[in-house]
């Protein structure tokens, strides 16, 4: 298990683990928008606005954990993974999915299959993002697997 994950993820339901995503992203994309290197104190504000529960809360602090301290190497990866996109130039929501979601794949593979990060991060970017959103991050995210996990085992495919 990666020192970034926390052992009560292991315990959380999918909707809660899907509320930790959204809350990330939700983090991330305030962060970059107002960065005052706070992301925790925005992280707390957005949850307790949205009166999540702590096990959410926890989950969803270790993925914008590994996000900002790895954001340099997950940025990099995006880069070089969006054929034909500067990541500057891709819009902000799908910017945000794709770095909560690689960080999944990078710090978390232990815990989550590949193709369940993968269709989360879908999700989120159909319900947050553009009409194209979805199939943008999909072909992102599938590039990116590939480059993480070049034989993927049957377990993660799950």
């Amino acid at each position: 298990m990666s020192e970034k994950q926390n052992e009560s993820s292991l315990k959380m339901t999918n909707k809660e683990k899907h509320k930790s995503r959204e809350l990330a992203l939700h983090t991330l994309y305030a962060y970059e928008a107002d960065s005052d290197g706070q992301w925790e104190k925005l992280l707390e504000s957005i949850a307790d606005n949205s009166q999540l529960s702590p096990s959410v809360q926890v989950y969803a602090r270790d993925l914008v954990r590994a996000a900002i301290d790895d954001m340099e190497k997950i940025d990099s990866l995006l880069a070089m993974k969006a054929a034909n996109w500067e990541l500057r130039r891709m819009a902000a929501i799908d910017r945000n999915v794709l770095r909560v979601a690689v960080a999944e794949l990078i710090y978390f593979k232990d815990t989550v299959p590949f193709k369940v990060v993968i269709d989360e991060a879908v999700e989120m970017a159909k319900t947050y993002g553009t009409e194209a959103s979805g199939k943008f991050v999909n072909g992102v995210l599938d590039s990116v697997r590939k480059k993480l996990y070049p034989k993927s085992d049957d377990r993660h495919e799950e």
